[in-house]
C-alpha cells in the first residue's frame, strides 16, 4: 500500500516517484542548484527517507521519519514522535500515548528494527554525548529516560538503535565503517555554535579508535537556506555563513512561497541559510537587520574541519519548511506540530572492530571546545 505522496503532499509541479526495489526516488522541493541526497521509501503505507551515503552500508539500519502514516491527529498529524507534544495538545487523553506507541511500532516496522531496542536523546541543546551500551536499549520507549541533557550518542553496540529528534534543527549522522561505529546527533543553533559535530567525531575518535578520514556523515533534513532568518545576535556567531538579508533574496522567497517575517519573537530567532556577508559588522548596529545563515553550510565547514573528508560528507538538500506538509517545521508551524525522528543503529551480529564493552563507561563529553 503506498500513499499518493506525489500528488498530495510535494510542492513542486515536477514532482515526480519511480518505484525501484520499494524505493521512491523523489523531487521534493528544491531550494539549492544540487540534487536532494535521499530516497523517499514508503513501506506498509509509512514514508521515511533513507540517504545514499548510508544505504551502502549494509551493517546499518537508518531512516528518517516524515509526518505521514501514523495516528495522531490535528497539528501533530499523523507521525508524531513525541509523547510530550502529544500530551501538550491533548491533555488528559487517554489515548494520546497510545497513539504515540502506535506511531513509533509503524516507523520501526517499515525501516527494519524493534521499537524496544530505541534509545531516545534529551535534548536542551547542548554538545553532551552519550556512549550508549547494550543496557541502555528502550531507554526513553520502554522505560523512562535515566539521563538528561544529552544531544547525541555515539555506539559500537549492535542492537540499540538511537534515536534524535527534530522540526528545523539539524539532524548530523555519523559512520565508522572500519571500526564498525556510529554517531547521531542533534545540532540547533546553540549546537552548531558548540561545534556538534566535531565533538560527536571527537567522541568515536576517543571511544573506539575511529580515524576522521574514514567516517562517513550525512546532514540529514533540516530548515534551509531559503526559510531561515535570524537577527544580528545570532549571526555575529557565523561570519562565514551569514548573509544580510536584500530585497533580491526576498523576491527569490517570494517565488518559492516562503514569507519573510518583519516581526519575530526571541522563540522564533532561529537559523536561516546563507553566505558570505562582506557588511556584516556595520549591519549589527542596526536592530532591523535581518541575515541568512546556512546551517547545512556552517555544519559541513565544522565537519570538515574535524577532519572528514569532503567526498565523506552529503548534505541531504531536503528543507523542512518549504516541504512542511511532508515535515513537521517548527517555524513554519510557529511551534504547533509533533516531532520528527533521526534513526541510526547497527545490525545484530556485526562485531565492531574495537571493542568498548569493558572500557570505563564515560557518559557525556561536555567540553568539546
Amino acid at each position: 500500500m503506498f500513499y499518493n505522496i506525489e500528488e498530495t503532499y510535494i510542492k513542486t509541479p515536477s514532482a515526480r516517484f519511480d518505484e525501484v526495489d520499494g524505493v521512491l526516488s523523489s523531487m521534493l522541493t528544491c531550494v539549492t542548484p544540487e540534487p536532494i541526497q535521499g530516497h523517499l521509501n514508503c513501506i506498509d503505507g509509512v514514508p521515511f527517507f533513507t540517504f545514499p551515503a548510508l544505504e551502502k552500508e549494509t551493517w546499518l539500519v537508518h531512516g528518517f521519519s516524515t509526518r505521514l502514516g501514523g495516528v495522531s491527529t490535528g497539528c501533530l498529524s499523523s507521525m508524531n514522535l513525541s509523547f510530550a507534544r502529544e500530551e501538550m495538545e491533548h491533555p488528559g487523553d487517554s489515548e494520546a500515548e497510545g497513539h504515540v506507541r502506535e506511531n513509533y511500532r509503524r516507523i520501526a516496522r517499515a525501516i527494519g528494527f524493534s521499537p524496544e531496542n530505541l534509545v531516545f536523546s534529551a535534548q536542551t541543546h547542548t554538545t553532551n554525548i552519550r556512549r550508549v551500551t547494550k543496557e541502555d536499549a528502550g531507554a526513553g520507549f520502554t522505560r523512562p529516560l535515566p539521563w538528561t541533557d544529552v544531544d547525541g550518542f555515539v555506539t559500537n553496540v549492535p542492537g540499540p538503535v538511537l534515536a534524535t529528534f527534530f522540526a528545523d534543527c539539524v539532524p548530523l549522522y555519523f559512520a565508522d565503517p572500519v571500526h564498525h561505529a556510529i554517531g547521531l546527533s542533534h545540532s540547533g543553533w546553540k549546537g552548531t555554535v558548540g561545534e556538534m559535530g566535531k565533538c560527536t567525531v571527537r567522541e568515536m575518535q576517543e571511544a573506539f579508535g575511529s580515524r576522521p578520514e574514514d567516517i562517513l556523515a550525512v546532514i540529514g533534513p533540516s530548515i534551509s537556506k531559503e526559510a531561515y532568518e535570524v537577527g544580528p545576535e545570532v549571526a555575529e556567531h557565523f561570519p562565514l555563513e551569514a548573509e544580510l538579508r536584500t530585497t533580491e533574496s526576498k523576491e527569490a522567497l517570494d517565488t518559492l512561497g516562503v514569507p519573510f517575517y518583519e516581526k519575530q519573537d526571541d522563540q522564533d530567532r532561529h537559523f536561516r541559510a546563507g553566505k558570505n556577508l562582506n557588511t556584516l559588522e556595520e549591519s549589527f548596529a542596526k536592530p532591523e537587520s535581518k541575515y541568512l545563515l546556512d546551517l547545512w553550510a556552517a555544519n559541513r565547514r565544522i565537519l570538515l574541519s574535524a577532519g572528514l573528508l569532503p567526498e565523506h560528507i552529503t548534505v541531504s538538500g531536503i528543507c523542512t519548511y518549504t516541504n512542511h506538509e511532508l515535515l513537521y517545521s517548527h517555524r513554519y508551524s510557529r511551534g504547533r506540530r509533533g516531532n520528527l525522528a533521526a534513526f541510526l543503529g547497527i545490525v545484530a551480529g556485526i562485531s565492531s572492530g574495537r571493542p568498548s564493552e569493558n572500557q570505563p563507561q564515560k557518559p557525556f563529553s561536555r567540553d568539546c571546545g
